[in-house]
């Protein structure tokens, strides 16, 4: 989730994604052994119904495997750590633009893992 604002006022991506309640995570956490193709991977978001994002992780800027080495570099990483990927393109630049507002519901499903409902409050 973007608090796309506070993004535009700053120009940088970590102030609009670093605020509280903006790091959804669940409700399945699933071993990499249970994914036959981490790269191939369909996500779907959907905001009150809406279908809003429909792609595939092969859409992604970076592989998972780019982005764990690259990472490595810097840091240890260790079982269980999760390393936020974002998400193939297509969920923001909606014209015209649509914000969240208190009272939607969003639904994130990514194939075959299941599927994480918030609401914005």
């Amino acid at each position: 989730m973007t608090a796309r604002d506070l993004q535009k006022k700053h120009k940088q991506f970590f102030i609009g994604k670093s605020l509280d309640a903006t790091c959804p995570i669940g409700p399945y956490i699933v071993h990499k052994s249970m994914i036959e193709d981490h790269g191939a991977l369909h996500v779907e978001t959907k905001v009150n119904g809406e279908v809003r994002q429909s792609a595939s992780t092969e859409l992604m800027i970076f592989t998972i495997e780019d982005i764990v080495s690259t990472l490595s570099k810097g840091m240890t990483l260790e079982a269980g750590d999760i390393i936020a990927t974002g998400t193939p393109s297509g969920v923001g630049k909606v014209e015209p633009p649509k914000f969240l507002a208190s009272g939607d519901r969003i639904d994130i499903t990514i194939e075959p893992i299941g599927t994480l409902t918030n609401h914005v409050k």
